[in-house]
């Protein structure tokens, strides 16, 4: 295993502004859907997340192909963004 050197902070960043707007978008768009079909979009998209299994996404308005044009990276990004955004 590389032992790097561990005093420097890595810079990353998944998403450009004008794709922020778009993950919005497709995030509430899922919700929406999930909810209209009786899901806890919490739960669904949390385990779509983690897992990469499109099956925890209904299909319904499209939600499903929607979120899958996205990257998971991209998704968790948005969600830590606007929930630190938020807290203060």
């Amino acid at each position: 295993m590389r032992q790097g050197n561990n005093s420097h902070t890595q810079k990353i960043s998944f998403i450009g502004k004008e794709s922020k707007s778009e993950v919005r978008r497709t995030l509430e768009d899922v919700r929406y859907a999930l909810e209209e079909k009786g899901y806890d979009p919490f739960v669904q998209i949390v385990g779509y997340i983690l897992s990469g299994d499109p099956t925890y996404i209904t299909a319904h308005k499209n939600a499903r192909s929607l979120i899958g044009r996205l990257e998971r990276d991209e998704l968790l990004e948005e969600i830590v963004y606007y929930y630190l955004e938020n807290r203060r």
